[in-house]
């Protein structure tokens, strides 16, 4: 009895954190697929979205046009502790492949926003459509690889 009576007002609580608010569905289209690799004190996190879904001021950030017909790879290259890895040896080759297609080369620019350097690169889509994102990175005698597949669809 004594358990009940300590585990009521967890109930209670978590009763009243469910009320009015609705869930949260995950939509597939919107969120974007992402890897993560890690070479000795590197970390690299690669992600695939729609440029239409970027606010306009990142956008402009980026210098990217948004579009519904544009996807964009952003790699992000960090030092273990979070910190900018700009300087450091990383090299990072990037192919795109779609779903009945022959891989293409991923052009990867460095672009310096909030005094991080990333990498970017787009390629054009035909959405409905699954791509599959592979990427080498190679830092110091290591080399590692990264794979995702990302679905597009109309906006």
């Amino acid at each position: 009895m004594r358990r009940i009576a300590l585990l009521a007002p967890f109930v209670l609580a978590l009763a009243a954190c469910g009320g009015s608010t609705p869930p949260v569905t995950a939509s597939t289209s919107q969120a974007p697929q992402q890897a993560e690799a890690r070479l000795g004190d590197v970390v690299v996190h690669a992600s695939a979205l729609q440029t239409s879904t970027l606010d306009e001021a990142i956008a402009k950030r980026y210098g990217l046009e948004r579009s519904g017909r544009v996807a964009m790879l952003l790699v992000s290259v960090r030092r273990a502790d979070g910190s900018d890895a700009a300087g450091l040896p990383v090299s990072i080759d990037a192919t795109v492949t779609p779903d009945r297609g022959t891989p293409e080369r991923i052009t990867l620019r460095e672009i310096s926003v909030d005094g991080f350097v990333d990498r970017v690169g787009t390629v054009q889509i035909a959405p409905p459509e699954s791509l599959r994102f592979d990427l080498v990175i190679r830092y110091g005698n290591s080399t590692s690889t990264m794979q995702f597949t990302r679905d597009f669809f109309p906006h």
